[in-house]
């Protein structure tokens, strides 16, 4: 009688965890912002500017304590450009014949991405698009302060994602689009 008393313990035990744990995937925790910028009429994207994330004021912020994102701890946020990897994880920079090659963020084509926290306050911050002087571009275009909100995350592990795809507005995971102007010189 002990051992059949010891055993149903242990299954019930056993039951509990399984109906408290979620299954996980490979962005908990974390989401991203995904930005297409580019000129009016032109699809592809321009590569070399400068994004960063700026306070309502226009300030650079921090990342104090991983606080918007658990990379970069103390430093400012800056986006990436997605770029192309092998089947090793190598970053490359142009297809290669004969070489499978994928988005190192998948969810993205030739983006600028950030890795944010779940928890990231869209709402309270701003994107800074700068084509800096002696870049690429050689300053040709304006800088451009841009709003954010909850739609332009990318929320990959949550119901959120599905629940923001069915409310009025522009859909979830979807690139945030920035029309960019030349500057007047």
């Amino acid at each position: 009688m002990r051992h059949f008393l010891f055993l149903l313990l242990i299954s019930f035990s056993v039951n509990a965890q399984d109906l408290g744990q979620a299954q996980h995937c490979g962005y908990d925790f974390t989401s991203y912002l995904v930005l297409n910028v580019h000129e009016e009429g032109a699809k592809e994207n321009i590569k070399g500017l400068k994004l960063t994330l700026v306070d309502l004021d226009g300030k650079e912020v921090l990342n104090a304590n991983n606080q918007y994102s658990w990379k970069d701890n103390n430093k400012p946020l800056e986006f990436s450009f997605n770029y192309l990897i092998d089947e090793n994880n190598q970053r490359i920079e142009q297809p290669i014949e004969g070489v499978k090659e994928r988005w190192y963020f998948p969810y993205a084509k030739d983006n600028y991405f950030l890795s944010i926290v779940n928890t990231f306050p869209a709402d309270q911050l701003k994107v800074k698009i700068e084509d800096i002087d002696g870049n690429k571009n050689g300053g040709f275009f304006e800088t451009q302060i841009v709003e954010l909100n909850y739609f332009d995350l990318f929320v990959l592990c949550t119901n959120q994602a599905r629940d923001y795809a069915v409310q009025f507005g522009r859909k979830a995971n979807k690139p945030l689009e920035v029309i960019i102007k030349k500057a007047t010189k």
